[in-house]
């Protein structure tokens, strides 16, 4: 009887605690509703997007995720295999990076490729579902695809950014907005015609963002990620890369980590 009282005081103060949250921080069950499996990147059977496995898994995560036997030096707890591909980025010519040194693609922006590049079935994983499912370089898991903008699993439409990154936002380049004096290059990084990011030392680690309205470092700010520039000034600095501007797991729309209105994604960078 003393146990039964006791769960259910705590069962109490979890419903209360809950509530409270709900108050301060304004979580609705709309909101808290709102997930990855009612967007595109659903591609289990349970999908609503365009493209989706009409035979095969019901599961959301493991077209990227795996709990176990992720592949390693990728993003967390990867579970694409690596496509093989080699990109043509920005060339000096048409960076406009203050040093005009474009780096290879990175491992953030070769997460995104892995599926978006076009040269593998969005299929293909290291740990597939179920018992005997693991291939260490990745492999097709043979589902059945529906969807006007796939063929046998790879994506043909607009998605399809191909091997040629010319014609596409550059990545890999230094971001040198306003005048970046904190870290390493430091000082000589500055280029008017971008706002200036911020910083912060978390975990050790000199973090950037460009700030797109709160105060702290949000989930809907754009992160820079730290990359080694070998150009002067040489070291690490911060990189504009596929995931500065899009969050796989969002639901706005193009997976945009904030809404485009009035431009808002390009002028946060942008000083125009």
């Amino acid at each position: 009887m003393v146990n039964k009282l006791i769960s259910a005081s705590r069962l109490a103060r979890t419903v209360v605690t809950a509530a409270l949250l709900v108050g301060a921080f304004g979580i609705s069950q709309q909101a808290a509703a709102a997930s990855i499996t009612t967007t595109k990147h659903n591609l289990g059977t349970g999908g609503t997007g365009t493209n989706k496995v009409s035979v095969g898994t019901d599961e959301v995560c493991v077209f990227c995720h795996t709990p176990h036997a992720a592949a390693s030096g990728s993003a967390p707890l990867w579970n694409k295999g690596a496509t093989g591909s080699t990109y043509t980025t920005y060339s000096t010519s048409t960076s406009q990076s203050i040093d005009g040194e474009v780096l290879s693609v990175g491992s953030i922006s070769l997460a995104c490729l892995s599926c978006h590049d076009g040269t593998q079935a969005m299929d293909n994983l290291v740990n597939a579902p179920g018992s005997g499912g693991y291939n260490a370089a990745g492999a097709s898991a043979g589902y059945t695809w529906t969807g006007a903008n796939q063929a046998a699993g790879k994506i043909t439409s607009v998605a399809n950014l191909g091997t040629d990154l010319q014609n596409d936002h550059p990545i890999g380049i230094r971001y040198c907005g306003g005048g970046q004096v904190t870290g390493t290059p430091a000082g000589t990084c500055v280029d008017p015609d971008f706002n200036a990011p911020t910083n912060s030392t978390i975990n050790g680690t000199l973090v950037w963002w460009v700030d797109t309205g709160t105060a702290g470092r949000q989930k809907t700010d754009l992160p820079l990620y730290n990359r080694t520039f070998t150009t002067a000034p040489a070291g690490t600095g911060p990189s504009v890369e596929c995931g500065s501007c899009h969050d796989p797991h969002s639901s706005n729309t193009t997976f945009l980590r904030i809404a485009n209105s009035g431009s808002a994604v390009c002028l946060a960078c942008h000083n125009k």
